[in-house]
């Protein structure tokens, strides 16, 4: 069989296959990718039988089937643990996108009959990511990078933390995450990746990426990120690979006719000639670099705060046995520890059992939809870059684990439960986050809930439904205080003032889950029907 045929067979399967299965915000939830691994096996399965006609002269295509197979072998041990370590989550997205579009690169033209008419027969079972997904799951691993302070080299060998959790990428890998923070115009993660990239194209035998395009990608970045001499000298570099190389050509004479107005470099100075800045391994210390610009003020301390609990703040805390003057605790007490003390934010303990916890599970996973967020002038729900989960909505009648979980809420804090919003259950994708924000409407936002007529959200009950064995913790970045997820644990804490004022202390936001998978859900209780119940006292922060 002629290339021609081959290419012509891949095309057909990417169009079948991508173009009416393609599932894009994938990357917002790690339940929805655990499929991806099955489409993986499928593909590796029949690409097999098709080689297995055509071996002699389908060598090429057999390394990609075997390179396939053994990423599905260390998946399929233990999926969900395989997928909650986000550097494999990335890995899976990317060997079903671009690097499965570099297959069809080597062929051109035709089809095998069975083989397309295998997986076309597949095709309702089969899940394939978006370019979309492949997007996410890069700016996840950025996110990642940036929050825990993860050094470039030690993540790109699998390393997180100090622990080897993954295969090590390669060059290709570390170019494509180059390539994706370009095209979001991050030029700060573009240098990092594409200089590691650099430094495992020298060390690998068999290249996954040419040398030119790192360096294409990584002369421009390093010019944008204000580093004039090194960006020509980089361009300098691709120029000895391809002289003709226009692009790179026309910059040349840029970045020369701005170190000339610098008064770098002297007129009509011939600066192929200047020193070499590619050392190995070339070291992006050596350069200026700055972050993108960041809309949220309070990075820094959210971001430092998913890295670690104050220890003058945990001293001052205490756990005790509760009954929260409910006989129905008189018996077993609530085992209830304070986490904070102003805001008061109370953690208890086993609260909801493995087997509630996996029908909630079940019942919500069909249901998944990406998180939205409220649009604070019209009301509506929409998307929003700065939450990344997918979320679904369990009424209390649906099911007797539901509505026994609603009334253990209302039990343990004393509030109506008639008033307060369905059952929301989340479960956070790769780099899964959601930054600071209130849940009660403020300001130009009081009117969010008034399609519901119960007024503003009192407090918030949220569930955590499995241990993260790193991030995902709930932080509060004014007050300092991080909550860590705990399986059976509940967090609760009061929106609200007593006198119905908004406690802009409780202002909160969700760590990125480094490895492992995040599921909370969470009860939104509004004030409504609460009076007599948390009545207010004679200041407007009393409890009576």
């Amino acid at each position: 069989m002629s290339a021609m045929r081959v290419a012509g067979f891949l095309s057909t399967i990417l169009f079948v296959m991508q173009t009416r299965n393609a599932f894009g915000e994938m990357f917002t939830a790690l339940v929805d990718m655990e499929g991806l691994v099955s489409t993986e096996y499928e593909l590796v399965k029949q690409l097999n039988n098709y080689i297995q006609e055509e071996e002699t002269k389908l060598k090429q295509l057999r390394g990609y089937m075997e390179e396939y197979e053994s990423m599905y072998q260390e998946a399929i041990t233990d999926v969900s643990k395989y997928l909650a370590n986000p550097v494999n989550a990335f890995l899976l997205v990317k060997r079903l996108t671009s690097d499965w579009k570099k297959i069809e690169e080597v062929m051109t033209q035709n089809v095998g009959s069975a083989f397309v008419k295998n997986l076309t027969q597949h095709r309702t079972d089969l899940r394939f990511p978006s370019d979309e997904d492949l997007n996410g799951a890069a700016v996840a691993l950025m996110r990642l990078q940036d929050t825990y302070k993860l050094d470039t080299h030690a993540l790109a060998n699998g390393n997180l933390l100090g622990k080897t959790y993954s295969r090590q990428l390669t060059a290709g890998d570390c170019w494509e995450l180059g390539r994706q923070s370009y095209n979001n115009g991050d030029h700060y993660h573009t240098v990092l990746w594409m200089g590691e990239a650099l430094n495992k194209f020298d060390d690998e035998s068999n290249k996954t990426v040419t040398r030119e395009s790192i360096l294409e990608y990584l002369a421009f970045s390093t010019f944008k990120q204000g580093n004039v001499m090194e960006a020509l000298q980089l361009t300098n570099e691709l120029l000895k690979n391809v002289p003709y190389h226009q692009r790179a050509l026309g910059n040349k004479k840029h970045y020369e006719q701005v170190l000339l107005d610098q008064g770098e470099i002297l007129p009509n100075v011939d600066t192929a000639g200047l020193e070499n800045v590619i050392a190995k391994p070339f070291n992006t210390a050596n350069l200026k670099l700055k972050k993108p610009h960041d809309h949220l003020e309070e990075r820094e301390k959210f971001e430092k705060l998913c890295r670690l609990m104050s220890p003058e703040m945990e001293s001052r805390l205490h756990c005790s046995y509760v009954t929260n003057n409910n006989p129905f605790f008189f018996i077993q007490p609530l085992k209830m520890e304070v986490g904070f003390l102003k805001p008061l934010l109370v953690i208890y303990h086993e609260v909801i059992s493995d087997e509630e916890i996996a029908t909630v599970k079940r019942m919500a996973q069909p249901r998944f939809k990406r998180a939205t967020i409220r649009n604070p002038k019209t009301g509506e729900l929409e998307h929003a870059n700065y939450r990344i989960s997918k979320s679904a909505w369990l009424k209390t009648e649906e099911h007797e684990h539901i509505f026994k979980v609603t009334r253990r809420v209302g039990d343990i804090t004393g509030l109506d439960m008639a008033t307060a919003e369905d059952l929301q259950v989340v479960n956070y994708g790769i780099g899964g986050h959601y930054d600071p924000h209130y849940d009660y409407a403020r300001g130009d936002r009081l009117n969010a809930f008034k399609e519901l007529g119960w007024g503003n959200r009192i407090a918030t009950w949220l569930f955590y439904m499995s241990d993260v064995e790193a991030g995902g913790a709930t932080v509060f970045p004014t007050v300092g205080a991080a909550l860590w997820p705990r399986k059976g644990s509940a967090a609760f804490w009061y929106n609200l003032h007593p006198n119905g004022d908004g406690n802009e202390l409780t202002r909160h936001a969700a760590c990125p889950v480094l490895t492992g998978s995040k599921w909370v859900s969470n009860k939104w209780i509004h004030e409504h029907n609460q009076e007599f119940r948390r009545p207010c006292g004679l200041k407007f922060d009393a409890e009576m």
